[in-house]
């Protein structure tokens, strides 16, 4: 258990930060890849930095071309071996953005064609109320 002197609480160890490399997928200087341990279509990714850090706007410019970087060399990888026809990518940066892990990471989730009814509005499906602009 991790004491985190901020909050005078006692935290779990962060599960990006004790990964074992048997799970890296691809790597950098400043980042990882690494597949979901709870993937919603096959080949979700999770892009990190090594430094742990809860939002991409507390990365340095290096961190953020290193995350870029592996984001870009992971959809080439997806797209060999999964032949997606899309892709979905996002980052829940803070609580109320539903981040639950609090170590920055890049969601890369691959698409195929009739995984849902109806694709259109992707992200904007966080509010579904507000998601079908078209109509």
């Amino acid at each position: 258990m991790r004491h985190d002197n901020n909050e005078n609480t006692i935290q779990p160890p962060c599960p990006f930060c004790t990964l074992d490399n048997s799970r890296i997928i691809l790597a950098n200087t400043h980042a990882l890849a690494i597949f979901d341990g709870f993937p919603i279509t096959p080949g979700h990714s999770l892009i990190m930095p090594n430094r742990h850090i809860a939002s991409f706007f507390d990365a340095t410019k290096e961190e953020q071309g290193a995350l870029f970087g592996l984001l870009a060399e992971m959809r080439l990888l997806l797209q060999r071996d999964h032949n997606p026809d899309g892709f979905n990518i996002g980052i829940n940066d803070g609580s109320a953005a539903g981040q639950t892990v609090m170590h920055l990471h890049i969601h890369l989730i691959p698409r195929y064609i009739g995984d849902v009814p109806d694709p259109r509005g992707g992200v904007r499906w966080i509010f579904p109320d507000k998601a079908a602009y078209w109509k």
